[in-house]
């Protein structure tokens, strides 16, 4: 088993998870890719995106694989008036992960997190553990507590 950072907080802090492994395809680094490689629902498997608003910074938005983010709804949820996806070129610098490997947990500084109401329907969802090709499975709550994150409605309808 692959031990990364995020498994190494979960586990200090005694936050329930399990780990699933799949081989990166370099060509598709989508989190639909992934879920298909794990065998797991697609809706029960998310995506970390990181945003800039105009007020408040950076927010992190978690999301299901196959959604859209709706960055009118992530505005409105994170206080800001309009909100923009950073450039892929910042993500590590700013959260200590890379594009494909984004999770909510263990980034560099801690910032406002939501996590997509559609989570709450799922006993435990999927997220990146900070490495491509490696997922914890955590209960939503867990995750939304840990992070200290807010449920919200963000995908595009």
């Amino acid at each position: 088993m692959t031990i990364t950072n995020v498994i190494r907080l979960l586990a200090v802090n005694k936050i329930p998870f399990d780990t699933a492994e799949y081989d990166v395809d370099e060509s598709d680094l989508s989190g639909v890719h992934a879920a298909e490689a794990l065998g797991f629902d697609v809706e029960s498997v998310f995506k970390t995106l990181v945003a800039r608003g105009d007020k408040n910074g950076i927010n992190v938005f978690v999301i299901p694989v196959a959604e859209e983010l709706d960055l009118k709804k992530c505005a409105l949820v994170s206080g800001n008036k309009k909100i923009e996806m950073i450039r892929v070129s910042e993500l590590l610098p700013l959260t200590g992960y890379i594009r494909g490997g984004c999770s909510p947990i263990g980034m560099k500084k801690r910032f406002p997190t939501f996590i997509d109401e559609t989570a709450q329907l799922s006993d435990r969802i999927s997220v990146s553990a900070g490495q491509r090709g490696v997922q914890v499975l955590i209960a939503p709550d867990d995750l939304l507590n840990f992070v200290e994150a807010k449920y919200a409605d963000l995908i595009k309808t």
